[in-house]
């Protein structure tokens, strides 16, 4: 049987589905993996340490669809002279997490990386991987604008859509993305007050009276202790 046929079997599958995306099961797909221990980086409720552990079991994607993956997220945000694209970025591990995480995605995600190769077979013979980027460009075009794209790919418009929305929250959630940025958001530092040139600057100053209880750079690592009355002790 040839490729084609292949493509054309797994498709007829997948339409058959009565899923969100005409997909083929996500189960008979997950790859299973070695259990490695998950160490979280901070604290987290027993739960939520079960459900980590339970995410860290087993792989979704397969060799091919990381494949196709890093192509796709690197023509959606590609690398130039500001930043790194998707791929360096490490978006790939973003959208294993969120598969696993949120599997509703599953299926529709697998579906259009199908979808990929059976529209690549239609148009010029080959899978997708084995185009040229024109060409998986111009298939991408098929899919990449929903205002204007024809109703039979209504699918894998909403494969797309996920795609580029999983890629473009996994890039500017990355360091990269956020360096990018310019985001500093809730980032820790050490605040040792104004500085005594700019409140001389503004003409204010500490009040005196304050001045024992302030925090002091030097103690900033001392836990504060309060008396019954809600008074500072130290």
């Amino acid at each position: 049987m040839d490729r084609r046929e292949n493509l054309k079997l797994i498709m007829a599958g997948t339409l058959a589905s009565s899923l969100v995306w005409t997909g083929c099961s996500t189960e008979t797909k997950v790859v299973q993996a070695p259990v490695k221990a998950y160490i979280p980086p901070y604290a987290r409720t027993d739960e939520e340490l079960k459900i980590l552990r339970e995410i860290d079991e087993f792989t979704f994607f397969n060799e091919f669809e990381l494949a196709k993956l890093n192509v796709l997220i690197d023509i959606i945000i590609p690398s130039d002279e500001n930043s790194v694209g998707a791929k360096e970025a490490g978006v790939i591990d973003f959208l294993e997490f969120i598969m696993k995480d949120q599997p509703d995605n599953q299926t529709l995600m697998r579906g259009g990386l199908i979808w990929l190769d059976f529209t690549a077979d239609e148009a010029f013979g080959k899978y997708f991987l084995e185009i040229t980027s024109e060409n998986q460009k111009q298939i991408l075009d098929l899919i990449a604008y929903p205002d204007t794209a024809e109703p039979r790919f209504q699918n894998a418009v909403l494969f797309f859509n996920l795609l580029r929305n999983l890629t473009a929250t996994g890039y500017f959630t990355s360091q990269a993305g956020l360096t990018y940025l310019g985001y500093r958001g809730n980032t820790p530092n050490v605040w040792n007050g104004v500085p005594q040139e700019v409140m001389e600057k503004h003409g204010v100053s500490l009040d005196s009276k304050y001045l024992e209880v302030y925090l002091k750079p030097e103690e900033r690592d001392i836990t504060a202790q309060w008396d019954d009355n809600g008074n500072l002790i130290t």
